[in-house]
């Protein structure tokens, strides 16, 4: 009897503290967020990656009523701060700054990179877009992509390109490039994209493959040659596409998004999703990501950008393969 009586008990203390801490749970959403929102970026600041955050996270903080802080974790292709992400706690207070990198090349390109892009992560939505651009040295000797190629042909291994890091946007690319003319052309890893751009207008390396450079092009510090979209972008309408230049089918969007750790509440996605959709529906943020060479994404729900990301893994695979990228 007194052992029946204990075991009532004890379920009656198992279904109590269940239900407070559903309940308790419920309330943490309904008063979300209640403090700052930690946004990790895996690159370095100043770079591309970290503009497109920074104006991103401005914008949505005033539909959540916090603050959205970046954290830069750069290292190792954005494999750090991925990795960190995908470790924090998913309360709604950690968020990520997805990429091409973070949820495509990666897998394809490391044999390990500590985390699964999508069973440790959840969807938040799509940022924008960026094609990336082929920019020389202000006084380079190349006025054209035909130039750089017909030079890189007649002295195999003696030209050089620059990137973010192994596993960057710019290695793919740099490497993409490379099978696509049939050059011979050295890669030259930085720690970040900042520090590659700065080499490329010093002139100590011949070029890089990369997304945000507006500001260098507008300061006459980088010659743009290319750009890697189907069709010329209102930021640079006297760029010619890679088609146009003389290298077809030569595309390479950079996709920017938000994630958050696996276990995030549904509900709190969705309020992340529809803070970045009043966001993105901001003329003054459309603006800056247009004049930044981007193109800005209409507002789409959590599951649609989840599909994106899904099928942009395997597209982002096919790109490893065809670019001969390895790790290096």
């Amino acid at each position: 009897m007194f052992s029946k009586l204990r075991r009532y008990k004890d379920l009656v203390l198992a279904l109590s503290l269940g239900l407070s801490a559903a309940g308790a749970q419920a309330a943490s959403v309904d008063n979300y967020p209640a403090a700052p929102i930690n946004m990790i970026v895996g690159w370095a600041a100043g770079g591309p990656a970290d503009g497109v955050a920074r104006m991103v996270a401005a914008e949505m903080s005033k539909h959540l009523g916090q603050s959205i802080v970046v954290d830069n974790k750069a290292g190792a292709g954005g494999n750090i701060g991925s990795v960190a992400a995908a470790r924090a706690n998913p309360d709604g207070y950690t968020i990520m700054l997805s990429t091409v990198a973070s949820h495509g090349l990666n897998s394809a390109l490391y044999d390990n990179i500590g985390y699964d892009p999508i069973k440790d992560f959840a969807p938040v939505g799509l940022i924008n877009t960026s094609p990336s651009t082929m920019l020389v040295p202000a006084d380079s000797p190349f006025k054209s992509v035909k130039d750089y190629v017909d030079h890189a042909k007649a002295n195999p291994g003696k030209l050089t390109y620059a990137s973010g890091g192994v596993g960057s946007s710019q290695h793919l690319a740099g490497a993409s490039f490379k099978t696509r003319t049939g050059i011979d052309i050295l890669h030259v890893p930085f720690k970040s994209t900042a520090p590659a751009l700065t080499d490329v207008m010093a002139g100590r390396v011949d070029m890089i493959i990369t997304t945000g450079a507006m500001a260098p092009i507008a300061s006459g510090k980088v010659r743009p040659l290319a750009i890697t979209s189907k069709a010329r972008i209102d930021a640079l309408p006297e760029v010619p596409t890679f088609d146009e230049a003389g290298v077809p089918g030569f595309y390479m969007d950079s996709a920017y998004g938000l994630v958050a750790p696996a276990g995030t509440p549904r509900p709190i996605l969705i309020k992340l999703n529809e803070a970045l959709a009043k966001a993105l529906q901001s003329p003054e943020l459309r603006q800056k990501f247009i004049a930044a060479g981007s193109v800005p994404a209409e507002p789409i729900s959590i599951d649609a950008y989840w599909d994106m990301v899904q099928k942009g893994m395997g597209e982002a695979a096919e790109l490893v393969r065809i670019s001969g990228a390895k790790k290096e």
